[in-house]
């Protein structure tokens, strides 16, 4: 069966993608890095994103690439430790020039919060801590 999950999205800066993420605490591989692409590890050996310029990910697909100042494409959720991971990583996204998406969603069990990239994919941190109420 599957072991590793790699999301792969297109970015229009490739550099200033690498340093938004780079600071927010995530790694890349230098083995599956070039101009074109760069590996983002989000959890060893089993979470992945792949960074693609738009012309190299373009050159995998007959598609268009979505628009992502008009649709959203994908919504990536991450788990987090605590409620304060999840608040410390998307104030630190929107220090870095994300835009938050609206407030926290406290249901008591499940906390989440999210943030929009500098490319427009939105990501969604997420602390579980209890069982929802019967």
């Amino acid at each position: 069966m599957h072991k590793q999950i790699i999301v792969t999205m297109a970015v229009r800066d490739l550099d200033k993608s690498r340093a938004f993420f780079s600071a927010l605490g995530y790694a890349f591989e230098p083995m599956f890095s070039n101009e074109d692409a760069a590996l983002m590890v989000i959890s060893e050996g089993s979470i992945n994103a792949m960074l693609m310029t738009a012309p190299f990910f373009s050159s995998f697909h007959t598609r268009k690439i979505a628009n992502t100042q008009e649709a959203v494409e994908m919504w990536l959720c991450l788990s987090c430790e605590s409620r304060e991971e999840v608040d410390r990583l998307v104030a630190k996204a929107v220090a870095l020039g994300a835009t938050a998406t609206g407030e926290p969603d406290d249901h008591g069990f499940m906390y989440g919060h999210g943030f929009t990239d500098l490319d427009g994919h939105a990501w969604q941190f997420t602390h579980i801590g209890g069982t929802p109420a019967q």
